[in-house]
């Protein structure tokens, strides 16, 4: 059996699979995520252990225990920091996770200092507070516990894949090629962290993890609850690993998980690319004693399951499953526009303190209008980042291939298809990332090849655009000249 262990925002899954990547097992746990003020998000880095502890050790109880697991896939949320004392082994406080904006000011100095166009020459990465570079910055300027850590040498800055290398991999300070590409810190052609990028952001060299491949002997991975030890093969960001879960191992090949925001993933082959405006370009895995690496495309849209998520939390809707029959109740949406930006507006505009905007509501308003109008603003954001390519000169991919909780929902999917005049391939495992996290830890293993696990994952549902090209994309325009309104009313 192989493992995937995907570590998200909202929670953790571990899946258990044959060679074939058909599940075998699976566990969830709830990953709470805490709002102390606006703009901020964090979690506790003690839940993000027991998250990842809990499910792993109901998997293995289902197949038999660690002895059965040939190898095991880690992915992880990318940009979510945590500060650690070495000597305690002990969080010096909540994880800041890659929605929270609290690094604006850092990344705005160096705005207003005109170190944008270097950072994403050496990164690929528009300069921006979802990084983690800003981040650690934040805490080094305003948290004591983090100085205090500092001034004794025991402060230990990482990524989650790091602080769980550390608490279950026997006190390993390692993060991957893939993870480190996300902290704007690491040189996308050079593969280490950047010494001019260190010292704009002020995070010392020392306090950073060691960067290694994506795949290969990593170690082992153990906790008393396992039974015994299992063999760390894979660890990566978890939307590159939603990639290869779609076996998009070929340049061009695109995906998009639906998510708590949804992420556009575009494979751009073995060389470092320029992206193209508006999007961003970074490792997507590199392997153990090759010089060669795959790098990605990718342009995130922050608002997605968040938006379904605050309608719940208002009473617009009682579960995410209501809203494909609300949407669907009315013709269409009544007029009504959402601006999805209740985190920020991603790519291709990269805005950090846009907010979320309703308008043209009227008495004759509905539920099934508002909803809808949520939903269709989620399938405009991903043709928002694909456009961002095509002008970029990207050639339009064959399909897309889709996952995510989202996927489920039929009325999305259908006007994804529709407004971007491509098939959307439901593959066939929703927890693609997870899939991803495994074969690719087969992979590294030699269980399987690339080719193998591309044959195992083909689509299982097709979504076939409805609507004209003409219709989309008077569509698309009106969208667009919606998307300026409310930018403006920032």
């Amino acid at each position: 059996m192989i493992l995937g262990i995907d570590q998200g925002t909202t929670g953790t899954t571990t899946v258990a699979y044959d060679l074939d990547l058909n599940p075998a097992a699976q566990a969830y746990r709830e990953l709470p995520n805490a709002y102390p003020r606006p703009g901020r998000v964090e979690q506790d880095p003690e839940d993000v252990i027991r998250t990842v502890v809990e499910t792993v050790a109901e998997v293995l109880g289902e197949i038999g225990g660690a002895g059965e697991v040939a190898a095991v896939g880690l992915d992880n949320q990318g940009e979510t920091v945590v500060a650690w004392d070495a000597e305690t082994g002990r969080a010096l406080g909540p994880a800041v996770v890659w929605s929270d904006g609290r690094g604006a000011e850092s990344t705005a100095r160096l705005q207003e200092a005109g170190h944008a166009g270097r950072v994403r020459e050496l990164t690929g990465l528009a300069l921006d507070p979802y990084f983690s570079a800003a981040k650690f910055s934040w805490l080094l300027e305003n948290d004591e516990n983090v100085r205090d850590a500092a001034g004794r040498g025991t402060l230990r800055l990482g990524t989650l894949d790091a602080w769980l290398s550390w608490r279950l991999c026997g006190e390993r300070f390692v993060t991957d090629h893939s993870t480190a590409s996300r902290t704007q810190l690491l040189g996308l052609g050079s593969g280490a962290w950047e010494t001019e990028l260190l010292d704009l952001f002020g995070v010392p060299r020392e306090f950073l993890p060691e960067v290694g491949p994506s795949l290969g002997d990593l170690g082992e991975l153990h906790h008393p609850a396992w039974g015994g030890p299992i063999p760390w093969r894979a660890s990566l960001v978890d939307q590159p690993a939603a990639l290869a879960g779609h076996g998009c191992f070929r340049t061009e090949d695109t995906k998009v998980t639906y998510g708590t925001g949804c992420f556009v993933l575009i494979n751009a082959g073995s060389e470092p690319p320029e992206p193209p405006e508006g999007l961003l370009a970074s490792v997507a895995w590199s392997r153990e004693g090759e010089v060669g690496r795959t790098y990605a495309f990718d342009g995130g849209v922050f608002t997605a399951g968040t938006a379904i998520g605050w309608m719940r939390s208002v009473g617009l809707i009682s579960e995410a499953a209501d809203t494909a029959n609300l949407a669907l109740s009315v013709g269409d949406s009544g007029g009504v526009r959402f601006f999805p930006a209740l985190t920020g507006l991603g790519a291709p505009w990269w805005e950090g303190d846009a907010r979320g905007v309703f308008a043209g509501i009227t008495g004759g308003t509905e539920r099934g209008h508002l909803v809808r109008a949520v939903l269709d603003s989620i399938a405009f954001r991903v043709r928002d980042v694909l456009e961002a390519a095509w002008k970029g000169g990207r050639p339009r991919p064959r399909a897309l291939r889709v996952d995510g909780g989202l996927t489920r929902n039929r009325y999305l999917m259908q006007r994804q298809a529709d407004l971007l005049g491509l098939p959307v391939e439901l593959g066939p495992n929703v927890e693609a990332t997870a899939a991803g996290a495994a074969a690719l830890a087969a992979v590294a293993s030699g269980l399987l090849d690339e080719r193998q696990v591309e044959d195992r994952v083909r689509s299982a549902e097709t979504f076939e655009p409805r609507v004209s090209e003409d219709e989309r994309d008077a569509q698309y325009e009106r969208w667009l000249e919606w998307v300026r309104q409310a930018r403006e009313l920032q």
